[in-house]
């Protein structure tokens, strides 16, 4: 009886934590989630350095805060063209071109100095400022997710794809610290010259995502349009006669083709189109689309004001944490962050994916204000660890709730669209990060950021409290249509 009640208890953890989801997923699901790990492991490895690098060039803390914003607006032009035609393109070919940018990227930081030649590596390239998703590839990647994976368990996928992100970004920090650390300890090794050996790395992960993209197979590219069925009445034996007869004529020799639904005929064929190139959005989706890309907006501004470069400058500048601490600190955020998408998945199956995305992200906000506000290191780590707690448990959901909102056509139209909103409105939080560190009020910029986040859940929960996906309003339909 014991033996019977472990399994169970066990059946019920794995159901909890989405294991048999990403476990019983596609090959192709599971390439993407690892594609995630590797990029964002390059992301923590570079933004943990990136400020640090940009100030050992001589560099004044405006000219960084400009530097990070270029990024930001170069992404928002190379993602938005990226993903606008990665349907009509070839979702992989494009995210084979976005990871040979990366590379591209890596190299030029590698062996060069000048500060324009690196905004310009960074603007035309993928470097990421804030150990967060930058490029064309999160939405390409969350829109094939959903395509591959059914509405039950698709929190599930969008959970574990976000937790090992986290993960790929804490490995990335704190192999990066450590890295650093022993390359100093040698002889002739510089802190620059050991930033660009981590650059270096960077750019050879870029072409380890390369090769796992062109790995992905054809499932990963839009759906073909499907077959479309005309309801029939009634039929008189002449007509089913004839249809029968014109069957057996014309499809002798083809292969057997799935059986229509009961009381349907094909509707006459159509000619056979390419996918479009550009991607067309339905009205209701549109209307979707204008109010997250408003409140998103609200958010992303204040991720840029606190993006994870600048909190490992203020920890550096303020409390002088050498390389390998701060790894070890912002290693330890990144997997309590990780593993809380788990937890967000379980929530949000029991009060539902808008208020997970809110009752979560809240708290976090609070303890982003209250970073700066202690004198000694101990209770700005507490207060770091906090927010880590459940700073990425909206993301999931938020990402859940995105993809059923809106057509499965139209995802990766959309999400990219919600990917350019946010890169464009996170872009002028550096720059006025930048001029505040300048002035000596470093600490000021954290309070903003804690209070546009905290605004931004309030105002999701009230524009949005109530709203039915596109999913749920066709599953009522598809039930009145059962009970007639």
């Amino acid at each position: 009886m014991a033996g019977i009640s472990q399994r169970t208890s066990a059946n019920w953890l794995m159901s909890e934590l989405g294991l048999y989801s990403i476990l019983g997923s596609s090959r192709d699901s599971k390439l993407l989630c690892l594609q995630r790990f590797v990029r964002l492991f390059a992301y923590g490895a570079s933004t943990l350095i990136l400020a640090l690098y940009l100030s050992n060039l001589g560099i004044t803390d405006a000219r960084i805060g400009l530097f990070m914003s270029m990024t930001l607006w170069g992404d928002v032009i190379i993602s938005f063209i990226l993903t606008l035609f990665a349907d009509g393109l070839g979702r992989r070919r494009i995210m084979m071109l976005g990871s040979a940018l990366m590379t591209a990227s890596g190299l030029v930081f590698t062996f060069s100095g000048n500060y324009w030649v690196l905004v310009a590596a960074s603007i035309f390239g993928v470097i990421s400022p804030s150990a967060n998703e930058i490029g064309p590839f999160k939405a390409i990647e969350e829109s094939t997710l959903s395509q591959l994976s059914s509405p039950d368990i698709r929190s599930d996928i969008f959970a574990w794809y976000t937790l090992l992100g986290n993960a790929g970004t804490a490995c990335g920090m704190i192999v990066c610290g450590w890295l650093i650390e022993w390359l100093q300890s040698l002889d002739d090794w510089t802190a620059t010259h050991a930033h660009r050996f981590i650059f270096g790395i960077y750019a050879f992960l870029g072409v380890v995502k390369l090769i796992l993209a062109f790995m992905l197979s054809d499932k990963c590219e839009p759906e073909p349009p499907k077959q479309e069925y005309q309801k029939v009445t009634e039929l008189n034996d002449i007509e089913i006669e004839s249809l029968l007869s014109s069957s057996e004529d014309n499809d002798e020799s083809a292969q057997p083709h799935p059986a229509p639904p009961p009381n349907t005929i094909p509707l006459p064929p159509t000619p056979k189109k390419k996918h479009p190139i550009l991607p067309s959005i339905s009205p209701t989706s549109r209307t979707v689309l204008l109010k997250l890309s408003i409140l998103f907006s609200f958010d992303s501004f204040a991720s840029g004001i606190a993006t994870a470069s600048w909190i490992t400058y203020f920890f550096t500048t303020k409390f002088s944490l050498p390389e390998g601490t701060l790894g070890t600190l912002f290693f330890t955020t990144s997997i309590i962050a990780a593993l809380s998408n788990l937890v967000a998945s379980s929530i949000s199956k029991r009060i539902g994916l808008l208020k997970t995305m809110v009752f979560t992200h809240l708290p976090s906000a609070i303890f982003l204000a209250l970073i700066p506000l202690p004198t000694t290191l101990f209770p700005a780590m507490a207060f770091l660890v906090l927010r880590a707690c459940t700073q990425n448990m909206d993301q999931a959901p938020r990402q859940a709730f995105l993809a059923a909102a809106v057509l499965p056509s139209e995802r990766t139209a959309v999400m990219g669209v919600v990917n350019v909103v946010k890169t464009l409105s996170q872009s002028g939080g550096p720059l006025l990060t930048g001029w505040l560190a300048g002035m000596q009020k470093f600490w000021i910029a954290f309070l903003i950021a804690g209070a546009l986040k905290a605004g931004y859940d309030l105002a999701m929960l009230r524009m949005l409290l109530g709203f039915k996906s596109r999913e749920e309003v066709d599953g009522e339909r598809e039930r009145r249509g059962e009970a007639a």
